[in-house]
């Protein structure tokens, strides 16, 4: 249980990173260069690995490759919601609300053997 926790945490603290990288440069420096906007996100996704390569590793010792990577779907789509919301400004859609559902059936396929299902 353990491990689930930590590679929950470390999972999400590593999407956060990666959000920023991917995204943040839309908003902060969407006058700058497209390589200054690139290297700025290169040096933020360093972070994201740090974060990201351990939680993997640990998590892939009670967890399969599936369920990893579909576990960081969900995650994404938990981060990105209130960054898009918040920091881009953008509209909350109810298609959020459709997608979180479609990738909470992808959690619950990919995990139902755990459940005993």
């Amino acid at each position: 249980m353990r491990q689930i926790g930590l590679t929950l945490l470390l999972l999400t603290l590593s999407n956060v990173f990666m959000t920023f990288a991917w995204y943040a440069h839309l908003k902060e420096m969407n006058h700058k260069p497209w390589i200054l906007a690139a290297l700025f996100s290169w040096g933020i996704a360093l972070f994201e690995y740090l974060l990201q390569v351990p939680a993997n590793r640990i998590g892939y010792t009670v967890m399969s490759v599936a369920q990893l990577k579909i576990l960081q779907e969900a995650i994404t789509l938990l981060v990105f919601v209130p960054f898009a919301v918040f920091y881009l400004k953008e509209p909350l859609k109810l298609d959020y609300l459709w997608a979180a559902l479609c990738i909470l059936g992808a959690v619950f396929f990919i995990f139902r053997s755990k459940l005993g299902l």
